[in-house]
């Protein structure tokens, strides 16, 4: 007997979100996920890596048809990858709750996929135009930046400059009062030993870009023992200038490596029943407070009778839940407990114990509540999915 129509629309729908869990990591540790994306990082570096072998015109010669046939199976599967991802944006948290053609225009305008869409352009348009598109192959050196999806480094990076953002952004404005304040400083007294170079502002305002980063051309040096004396502290100004929006970054990616030691995946944090309805900018804003712990095998999490202030994500390993009443239950990777203790604290009505070396993502009720007074219409949905009831496996 054939399916009907019911039955193939289900199976179409299981596949959809299958594809969904494989690329977008929603499902930590999932075996078939890891090997995609596995392959899709080593095709993009050999994408890369033959871009460069190829401008070499000894290579090209001799290799061409190599070149070409690599090409065509990278440009082949990152169309699959672009055709798969547009495919099943409108099941990706941030777009949820979008009408389909919503959710389908804000996927093809994210950045992401623009550029995968950059990595797979210039191959077509070499085929339908018959004009000179080195330029555009050119761009296919860029296809570096899809590894910035698959890497947790990359991410974490990211997340630590947009943390930043405000000091980067005065760091930025100070930098650039400096280099106004040399130029003019430097101007007056070398305009008259020197007007070719630094007859006019921002004629000077080259040298006080290289002298202030450092570079120091020589294009272009004071010849006074003013001049000298002025070019000397600024040079030294400069570079105290750089080390303080390097020290931001650097100790602000600590904080974040050292507060999140494993990959966040979206689908970890919208399982939870409390975030699932949450926007995007609410659920970044919430795995920003999210910090690891690793339980030995044998080590209470949580211990029935206690007050809980805590709500964990199981990154790894297997917890077991010892219930009144109810048989013992083993939860594993992907799984999350304690979710309406960081909303209010609560008396744990179950004991959750690590069976095996476990690694936990933990989200303490101070930073949500800090977070929800930040952000009142998170503070307002959170409180509501709390009033409507968390998942089965609230200790």
């Amino acid at each position: 007997m054939r399916d009907g129509p019911g039955a193939l629309r289900r199976r179409l729908s299981l596949f959809r979100h299958r594809i969904y869990e494989i690329l977008e990591q929603a499902m930590p540790y999932d075996r078939a996920s890891h090997v995609v994306h596995a392959a899709l990082v080593v095709l993009t570096i050999g994408s890369v890596t033959s871009v460069v072998l190829e401008s070499v015109p000894a290579l090209a010669a001799d290799y061409e048809p190599l070149f070409f046939a690599f090409e065509i199976l990278t440009v082949s599967v990152f169309t699959l990858e672009y055709g798969f991802r547009f495919w099943v944006s409108p099941l990706h948290p941030p777009f949820r709750r979008f009408p389909l053609w919503r959710a389908l225009a804000s996927h093809a305008v994210s950045l992401p996929a623009l550029i995968d869409l950059l990595t797979i352009l210039p191959f077509f348009l070499t085929l339908v135009s018959p004009a000179d598109l080195r330029v555009f192959i050119v761009f296919r050196i860029f296809r570096f930046l899809k590894l910035a999806r698959y890497s947790p480094g990359i991410r974490s990076l990211y997340e630590a400059v947009l943390q930043e953002r405000r000091a980067l952004l005065a760091c930025v404005v100070i930098l650039a009062s400096l280099v106004l304040v040399s130029a003019s400083v430097m101007h007056l007294i070398e305009h008259q030993a020197q007007p070719e170079k630094f007859g006019t502002i921002p004629d000077a305002m080259w040298w006080a870009v290289v002298t202030l980063t450092t570079v120091g051309y020589g294009d272009a040096v004071p010849i006074t023992a003013l001049g000298k004396f002025v070019a000397g502290v600024i040079a030294i100004l400069g570079l105290g200038m750089l080390a303080l929006p390097v020290g931001i970054i650097a100790t602000s990616f600590a904080e974040v490596i050292h507060r999140r030691d494993f990959v966040v995946t979206w689908g970890m944090v919208s399982r939870v029943p409390l975030f699932r309805d949450l926007d995007a900018d609410d659920v970044a804003q919430i795995m920003r407070f999210l910090r690891s712990h690793t339980a030995q095998p044998g080590e209470i999490i949580v211990r029935r009778g206690e007050l809980g202030h805590t709500m964990y994500f199981i990154a790894s390993g297997q917890i077991e839940l010892d219930r009144p009443k109810h048989p013992r239950a083993l939860i594993g990777e992907g799984d999350f407990f304690g979710e309406l203790a960081a909303v209010k604290p609560a008396r744990r009505t179950m004991t959750a114990r690590a069976t095996v070396r476990t690694d936990l993502l933990v989200l303490d009720a101070g930073d949500l509540r800090l977070l929800m007074a930040e952000r009142p219409e998170l503070g307002r949905r959170v409180d509501e999915a709390s009033r409507v009831g968390g998942a089965s496996v609230e200790p």
